[in-house]
């Protein structure tokens, strides 16, 4: 088997998909925006051959690596990133290459816009917020008549919570147009709820191999805008509720074969034609893996090696490790520099030991939605959980 990976090198921690594919035997051909001699050693060690292109968007640029890749090592037969930015370049050079192991460029639209996600989630069966497709001032006022205030209004296309706005008065309303008209926006009704998101492993048939949920913080946004501290957990076993809209989201937009991380609401107020208390409600869909070191929480959280599943999925299309029956809550709280905490990063790594799984700086680029310093740990509980996120958080007065 031949295998492309699109941008291997980033996130750095994407190096162990390449590993566990070479363990199972598969040939792995990387193509990437970095300098061959800047990859880890670990990646070099993994990639049978590396193309360095020095921008992925050039897309001429791509198409040449692959064919070249194609003609050297024969015909690929996977071309995967498990990133999000590039899932519609993964799309392109599938649907050019006739690689069919994955979504093709002519259905990339249902998870990538968010407006066409509405109709994938109704065949589901699952609720979700009302939606508007901004087009100008007026019309979104009278989406808003029928809503209410407060809304939330992102681009039509993104990243992340990239671009995402919380609007609560007209006067917010004609900041927005004011300032960014420039690409399409959707402007949805206010859920008040927690985020949770359903992390799986699917087969070829959209077969849940690995479920996982993890408890997202309820805006991003506020995170990266008021500098504020950031903190998440996954947790021991995912709820059967949360189970059950996942898998039927998954199987409505027909995904097959790879990492996803579909976004609900766990609604803490109820809400007219949505749903009660406890009640999950779609918020969208990510076709790759969870940000950050999620999928690392998810196996310290499990005891499990979702790399390896994953790989297993892409060589079998079966889960060979089996579950090893630990369980646990796991926790990232982060800090930043710019705040002075009650507890210094002695006293933590004093009170909390082995638990601690993960403790870094994080990378530049990441310091604005993850914080300066991060601390991951293993806890028993949520009570443990909340406690945890407390004492590294706690600030002086």
């Amino acid at each position: 088997m031949k295998f492309i990976f699109i941008s291997p090198q980033f996130p750095k921690h994407y190096w162990q998909f390449c590993d566990r594919l070479k363990k199972n035997g598969v040939n792995v051909l990387g193509i990437g925006d970095s300098p061959y001699d800047s990859l880890r050693d670990e990646l070099k060690r993994d990639l049978t051959e590396y193309y360095y292109v020095p921008s992925l968007n050039d897309y001429d640029a791509v198409m040449r690596a692959v064919a070249f890749l194609e003609f050297k090592h024969g015909k690929i037969d996977w071309i995967e990133s498990n990133n999000e930015y590039w899932l519609e370049l993964d799309a392109k050079l599938r649907t050019d290459f006739h690689v069919t192991t994955g979504e093709q460029f002519e259905n990339i639209g249902r998870i990538k816009n968010k407006s066409a996600m509405k109709e994938f989630y109704a065949k589901a069966g699952v609720p979700t917020a009302r939606l508007h497709k901004i087009t100008d001032f007026e019309a979104a006022k009278g989406f808003i008549e029928l809503v209410d205030y407060p809304v939330i209004v992102k681009p039509d296309i993104g990243v992340g919570a990239c671009d995402t706005y919380k609007l609560s008065s007209d006067n917010d309303l004609q900041e927005f147009f004011e300032k960014h008209i420039d690409v399409p926006y959707v402007m949805e009704e206010f859920v008040t709820g927690d985020i949770c998101s359903y992390d799986a492993i699917l087969d070829a048939d959209s077969n849940p191999l690995l479920e996982s949920m993890t408890v997202w913080p309820p805006s991003v946004m506020d995170i990266v805008l008021q500098q504020l501290d950031l903190s998440y957990y996954t947790v021991a076993h995912a709820p059967e509720e949360l189970k059950r809209v996942g898998r039927a989201t998954a199987k409505a937009f027909a995904v097959k074969s790879r990492f996803v991380h579909l976004e609900f609401f766990r609604l803490t107020k109820a809400k007219p034609g949505l749903g009660d208390v406890g009640d999950f409600v779609g918020l969208e869909v990510n076709m790759r893996p969870a940000g950050g070191y999620t999928p690392d929480m998810i196996n310290f959280a499990h005891s499990t090696d979702v790399y390896q599943i994953w790989a297993d999925m892409v060589t079998t299309n079966k889960r060979l490790i089996p579950d090893s029956g630990q369980h646990c809550y796991v926790v990232y709280a982060s800090r930043r520099d710019c705040h002075n905490y009650i507890h210094s990063h002695e006293d933590i790594l004093s009170r909390y030991g082995d638990d601690i799984v993960m403790c870094e700086r994080m990378p530049e680029m990441m310091v604005p939605q993850m914080g300066n310093q991060m601390y991951t740990a293993k806890r028993p509980n949520q009570e443990a959980v909340d406690e945890f996120i407390k004492f590294i958080q706690e600030q002086k007065s």
